[in-house]
Parts: C-alpha cells; structure tokens; sequence
C-alpha cells in the first residue's frame, strides 16, 4: 500500500515555516539586564490606571498595574501575575 506524501508534505512545510520563524525571532532577541532603580518604580505604581497631565508640560504621563492570581485546576497551584506599565507622551508644535 502506497503511503500518501501529500498531507504530510503540507504539514512538514507547515510546520518548518514556523519553526523557521521562531528561529529567526530568537536570533533578533538581544539579552538584557535588569535595572534594580527601574524595577523599585514599577514595584511603586498603584493598581488600577492612572492618567495626568501637568500644566506646566505639553505631555501626558499614565500609570497601570493589574495584580492577579490565576489558580490552574483544582491542584491549589497558581501563578501570580503581576504587571505593571509607565508611559508617557509627549507633543509640540514644530
């Protein structure tokens, strides 16, 4: 009986693509260190969000930070979720 190529051909090139585009992401990743003064502010930012604006600056400065605790079944272990982002905007006139 004759083994049909086709289906795994397409699944073989499928998944050599992604593979091959993962491979190129992880080439692109450069390695980075960890900023101890940066990580205190993130570790500083309230829950929830939060967007100002002082009067003195053309810009606008916002604040987010959610903190979750997601269970996985019914084992009682869980992962702790915590993010925290700072941006900032600014614009003017040229």
């Amino acid at each position: 009986m004759a083994l049909p190529l086709a289906p795994i051909a397409a699944v073989a090139v499928k998944y050599g693509a992604l593979a091959l585009a993962g491979y190129a992401l992880a080439r692109q990743v450069r390695p980075g260190h960890i900023a101890q003064p940066l990580e205190d502010a993130l570790d500083e930012v309230p829950d929830g969000i939060s967007i100002t604006q002082p009067r003195d600056a053309d810009q606008i400065n916002s604040a987010a930070r959610l903190r979750r605790t997601i269970r996985l079944g019914h084992t009682g272990r869980g992962i702790e979720l915590d993010a925290a982002f700072l941006a900032r905007l600014k614009l003017r006139w040229v």
